[in-house]
Order: C-alpha cells, then structure tokens, then sequence
C-alpha cells in the first residue's frame, strides 16, 4: 500500500493562535514550519522585561470557558496560576469609586514569571523538536513573509518570500519553499496587506474588511523605593481595575500577579478611544497624559523611576469575524486569530485550533 505523503504546512505567526494551530498540526502528523518576525513567542500575550521586574503590556489575564483549552492548561500547571481581582473598584475621573464590583463569576488565570510565558511553553515542542522525540517541526524567528507565491519547482505547492530581520544591518531575502498548506496567524491588517500584495485570495480580503480591532496605548512605571522596608502604604488598596477616566480603561499592579517581584510596578491601559485619537502621536506625549492620568486615578503623584509607552496598533476586536477561522481547502490557505471570535485570549486558542482541525 503506497504510503500517504506528509504535509508540508506554513504558520506564520507564533503568537497564542499561530502555536495552537500549529501544535494541533504537528500532532496529526503534517510537517510544520513556523515563522515569526519577532525574537520569540507570545504576540498580544508578552511581558516587558526590565531592571524592575517584568511588564505584562500584552493581555492581562485569560479565562477558561471554553472546555478544550481548560483542558490543556491542566498540562502547563507549571506556568498558570489564578490570580484574584476580586478587589477591583470602577473609579471615575478622580479616582472616586463608581461601584464595587463583585468577585469574578470565573476564575482569572495569568502566566509566570510572564504572560509570555505560557505560549513558550506551548513553543517549545515546535522550537526544539529533537527534545520531543524528533518532531516534523521547525521554527524561524525573525523571519518576516512579504509575498505568498506559487513554488518555482512545484506550481501545486507554496512559497514564501521572507526578509531575515536576524542579518545585522539591511535585512536579508530568503524563499521558503514546497508548503502544501499555509497558514496566516497575524492580526486582520497585516494578514489583508500580505494577501493583497501577493494578488490572493479576493474573498477573504472582503471578509477581513468587515473586522475592526481598536488601537492602546500601554503605560508602564516603577516606583522601586515604594518597596524599600519600613515605607508606609504607596498608592490605592486595590490591584487592579477598570477605569472610566476618558484616558484610562484599565490598570494593574504587576507585582499583585502570582511569581512576579516585589517592585511597585503599574501597567496601565489607555482606552480604545483616546489610543485611537492619539494613534500617532509622539511617545514622549503620550507617556505625559497618561502618567497624569495615571496619578489622577491612583493618587500616586510620585515621579516613577521607570516610565516607558508601547504602541499596540491591534489591540482588542471591536468587530469579530463571526466565525473561529476562514480555509480555502482548495488552496490550502487558512487564517486564524483572537480577530475572529473576539479579544480574549481563548479567543485566539479556539481560533488556531479549530483552523488546525478543518485541515487535517
């Protein structure tokens, strides 16, 4: 009996979706290649590492209510913890409390020592297949695609043309080629601008239109001398919250997080709104308005050691797909994302996964 043969699948993208889908591949057998434009895993799920102690300015938490993938988190009991925000308060402009919320119907989980940590974990099976038993996997960071075309040798397969962001200096051009399948795990605009630069897939580019993600502004401070023994009680008595000042929809302080240091250290998200309106504005503006906001809500009016911005241009989905993934069976071209069922980070899970499992 001829043997049937392996597979050869592209993921491009090693954020939540991009592992789950490409886990899922790998263990029905195909052979997968996964590509990512930055230095390591995580996507919208990364933590900041700094002198201070480290930064979840990606999500903050993640839920369980999807079956499946509680069930896989019992296999990662080494890097997932509840975390409490049962103290949450709803605050106005001054930091008044609107309303109290009431304790989490379900828990809330982060990972440690980062969120970051849990899509590595996830990783390494597909980073280092030899310490699996030789998986059929391999990884490229720092690889970004810029064109999906026909392969030159085989006109039923697909290659990827890909600057090598690793080469010191001007970026290197490298073609990967002889992918039966191929996979875009990448926020909606990135994945409509690389099918429209390599002429594909009309329809989805149509269905991508209709998705909205907003943009955020993520502050991140430390305050290292809060920490120093025999300091009197520094900022509210609260962990987290969701905020209504017109600048601020959420806060939290790092070090409330299971496995993370001590150092007074907040990551504050600025809203959909203002990030919107103020897409393009400086950093340097930017870090000022929030950092005011930032002492409205809190009360902390002390001058953080460590400030810094980071811009998220695809934050949370304020319009969804409406279905968990879109595959084109006849040409082996499939996408998936938190984008398609909302911004949790399950979202994203369930996405990549039900992908995987219309492909094989």
């Amino acid at each position: 009996m001829a043997s049937v043969p392996v597979r050869h699948v592209a993921v491009v993208g090693a954020g939540m979706a991009g592992i789950a889908c490409a886990r899922t591949l790998v263990q029905a057998g195909c052979h997968v290649t996964l590509i990512e434009k930055s230095r390591g895993f995580g996507g919208r799920m990364a933590t900041r590492r700094t002198e201070f102690g480290g930064f979840d300015h990606g999500a903050q938490y993640f839920t369980a209510r999807d079956s499946r993938f509680a069930r896989v988190l019992l296999n990662a009991q080494d890097v997932v913890r509840p975390w409490s925000v049962s103290t949450v308060r709803i605050l106005d402009e001054l930091g008044h409390v609107l309303a109290s919320a009431p304790p989490p119907k379900e828990p809330h989980y982060v990972a440690k020592p980062g969120m970051n940590a849990l899509v590595g974990h996830w990783a390494e099976p597909l980073a280092h297949p030899e310490r699996f038993g030789d998986l059929n996997a391999r990884t490229l960071l720092q690889h970004r695609v810029v064109r999906i075309e026909r392969d030159a040798l085989d006109g039923k397969k697909w290659q990827l043309r890909t600057d090598d962001l690793s080469v010191d200096g001007e970026a290197g051009q490298e073609v990967l080629g002889g992918f039966d399948q191929v996979v875009l795990a990448m926020p909606h605009p990135q994945a409509a601008d690389l099918l429209k630069a390599s002429s594909l897939a009309p329809a989805f580019q149509k269905r991508l239109a209709e998705v909205s993600v907003a943009p955020c502004w993520t502050l991140m401070v430390a305050f290292p001398n809060a920490s120093q023994p025999g300091m009197k009680s520094f900022g509210p008595h609260w962990n987290a919250a969701r905020s209504t000042h017109h600048r601020i929809s959420w806060l939290a302080r790092e070090g409330s997080k299971p496995g993370r240091g001590s150092i007074e250290r907040w990551t504050v998200h600025a809203s959909p709104e203002w990030s919107t309106r103020h897409l393009e504005d400086s950093e340097d503006r930017v870090q000022a308005k929030l950092l005011k906001a930032f002492a409205e809500v809190t009360g902390i009016r002390a001058t953080p050691a460590h400030a810094v911005v980071h811009r998220w241009r695809y934050a949370q989905t304020q319009t969804p797909l409406g279905q968990s993934h879109l595959f084109d069976e006849a040409s082996g071209l499939g996408l998936c994302g938190d984008w398609c069922l909302g911004h949790r980070v399950e979202d994203a899970f369930v996405s990549g996964l039900e992908l995987a499992l219309a492909m094989v």
